[in-house]
């Protein structure tokens, strides 16, 4: 059995399709249509809801996420929060503002855009809100009828106000950041969703559950966030007979430090493990900013977007720069290999029958080591990349000492460039070894043309990024360089 609150009520459902997605049920089986379908692939917004999830600390963590993509089993002892929770009065400061701003034309994104804004307005620290954290709220929501400037200006008004519902609201755990009383009293046991035709979820809660039921179900589909996966059901009308969810196992959660590694579970959320990562690791903030939305960094999960194995995923290229290490486990115990020998042909990995991702091993900054990642997209927002380049250079004296150049969007999987990276190490850092090093390239990859970019386009961009990085790195502290991220 599944229990959650709905709007400030326990549901329990002992009996449902695995497959159900929160915004099917939402529509279908519970009859509150606010919540919107608009592209059912995460990318649109319409279908946004804020869930709510106890902490360590004791509060509740407020996020907003895509209705859509995620799948109904998820919500165990969470809180799930959709527009008709507003409806109530007092409204929120982000309804009123949308209002007495003209912030709504045509109406029909409208709920997915309060719902971002709500969550934002709930974890907000400060009684001033950033523009860039309001675009970055929004950077999920399309508006159809181009109505931005007033969105905008409702969100920087909403931003200051505050709410302050009464004890009776369905929402008012918002207000306060505590959890709902209720919310102690659902279980924290493994369970089994399961539906009449024989569909099948299992949610564990410890790492040797998991060894077990992958020992008995390798074929088993695995899923955390479920931003890549779900797409299957919603855009390819498959059924999963059996999903593992590995979201509630605590040795996959979380970021340690352990000597020269920072640890990261592979059931981690890109906005979980950002801060600690940025923090040894600057240049992935920028990119972590444009890989996905903020609803699909909320859900999405380090360890999926390895073991998807895309060869346009964000994270493989810069994680094989710095020479990260793969912790794989299961029913034959756990072993390591370098990530860069993990993806081994196009949606192809080195997965064992029974096997998954446990963690992902980072080694932190070494002296003189600098790393730069650029990519490059149809557009800034919510995009695939059609080449990614990320570039770990260890520079001593005007001379590259070591470098490791890896990129995604160039082969069929995530690789290095090794004849580029001969053509550098050693050598001067300077215009001449560049040019050695960009023709070096032609060898490295063959890229294919597909509908984001030709292979020539392809060739030529990889070889600008790492001019690009040569440009950063020469520049002089606080120097901006007038270099666009996307194609």
């Amino acid at each position: 059995m599944i229990e959650f609150l709905l709007n400030g009520q326990i549901e329990k459902l002992d009996q449902a399709d695995p497959n159900l997605s929160i915004l099917e049920w939402l529509r279908t089986k519970m009859r509150l249509t606010g919540t919107k379908e608009g592209c059912a692939s995460g990318d649109c917004g319409a279908c946004t809801v804020i869930t709510g999830t106890p902490d360590q600390s004791g509060s509740i963590r407020y996020q907003a996420i895509n209705s859509c993509i995620t799948l109904l089993g998820s919500l165990h002892g969470k809180e799930l929060i959709t527009i008709e929770a507003f409806q109530q009065e007092p409204g929120h400061p982000v309804q009123s503002n949308m209002v007495e701003m003209h912030g709504a034309q045509c109406g029909f994104c409208t709920p997915g855009i309060v719902m971002s804004l709500a969550a934002l307005h709930a974890n907000r620290k400060e009684s001033e809100t950033s523009n860039g954290q309001i675009l970055e709220a929004l950077s999920g929501n399309l508006c159809r009828c181009t109505g931005y400037r007033p969105i905008i200006e409702a969100s920087h008004q909403a931003m200051v106000e505050e709410w302050k519902p009464d004890s009776d609201h369905p929402a008012v755990g918002m207000a306060s950041r505590l959890p709902a009383p209720e919310l102690g009293g659902i279980h924290q046991d493994s369970f089994t969703l399961s539906s009449p035709q024989g569909a099948r979820y299992d949610s564990p809660v410890s790492l040797e559950e998991l060894r077990t039921l992958r020992r008995e179900a390798p074929d088993a589909r695995l899923v955390a966030g479920g931003t890549d996966l779900t797409l299957e059901i919603t855009q390819q009308l498959r059924t999963l007979d059996h999903l593992i969810s590995l979201e509630r196992i605590p040795e996959l959660q979380g970021c340690t430090l352990d000597g020269k590694e920072l640890v990261i579970g592979a059931a981690t959320t890109y906005q979980q493990f950002r801060e600690p990562l940025c923090a040894l690791w600057p240049a992935f903030d920028s990119m972590l900013d444009r890989l996905g939305s903020l609803q699909i960094r909320n859900r999405g999960t380090l360890g999926g977007n390895i073991a998807n194995a895309s060869p346009i995923g964000d994270m493989p290229p810069p994680l094989i720069a710095l020479g990260a290490t793969l912790v794989l486990d299961g029913p034959e115990g756990e072993r390591r290999l370098p990530l860069e020998t993990f993806f081994q042909g196009y949606k192809q990995t080195a997965l064992q029958p029974g096997e998954f991702i446990r963690s992902v091993r980072v080694p932190v900054p070494e002296a003189n080591e600098s790393l730069y990642i650029y990519k490059v997209s149809k557009r800034l927002d919510d995009d695939i990349s059609a080449v990614l380049g990320a570039f770990r250079l260890t520079i001593d004296k005007g001379v590259v000492r070591d470098c490791r150049l890896a990129f995604g969007g160039m082969a069929a999987t995530p690789a290095r460039a090794v004849q580029a990276e001969a053509a550098l190490t050693g050598q001067p850092w300077s215009e001449e070894t560049l040019e050695t090093a960009i023709a070096a390239l032609d060898s490295d990859f063959s890229p294919l043309s597909d509908v984001r970019a030709s292979s020539g386009y392809r060739l030529q961009v990889a070889g600008n990024l790492l001019r690009r990085a040569m440009l950063a790195s020469t520049s002089l502290p606080g120097e901006q360089l007038m270099v666009t991220d996307y194609a």
